[in-house]
């Protein structure tokens, strides 16, 4: 079983900025896609960015696009997601997880990965 652990989470305000990383199992592991998914309470957990592993090709929700950034280490052994001018509404558990063949028509919901983690609590107020 492949084991991802997030980190990184944390309460803040708005406006503040928050780096998450999800450490690999190691180097041996080489994923097709990762991704960053949201779940706030009472909603269903969505999708908020993703990358292709090898290319480096990013994809975010309209909601994050231009405040989050998804990225990977060149070890390819970590991958972030910092998230800057955070907003109230981007409170939520967050989980990475990981595709062994993600293709591009399933990059973007939760169909498209096989492994996750267990989440770490972004939690945005003043």
């Amino acid at each position: 079983q492949v084991q991802l652990v997030e980190s990184g989470g944390g309460l803040v305000q708005p406006g503040d900025s928050l780096r998450l990383s999800c450490a690999l199992p190691g180097r041996t592991f080489s994923p097709r896609a990762m991704g960053w998914f949201r779940q706030a309470p009472g909603k269903e957990r969505e999708f908020v960015a993703s990358i292709r592993w090898s290319e480096r090709n990013t994809y975010y929700s309209d909601s994050v696009k231009g405040r989050f950034t998804i990225s990977r280490d060149n070890a390819k052994t970590t991958l972030y997601l910092q998230m800057n001018s955070l907003k109230p509404e981007d409170t939520a558990v967050y989980y990475c997880a990981a595709g062994r063949g993600t293709i591009l028509s399933s990059i973007a919901v939760e169909r498209g990965y096989d492994y996750w983690g267990q989440g770490t609590q972004v939690t945005v107020s003043s």
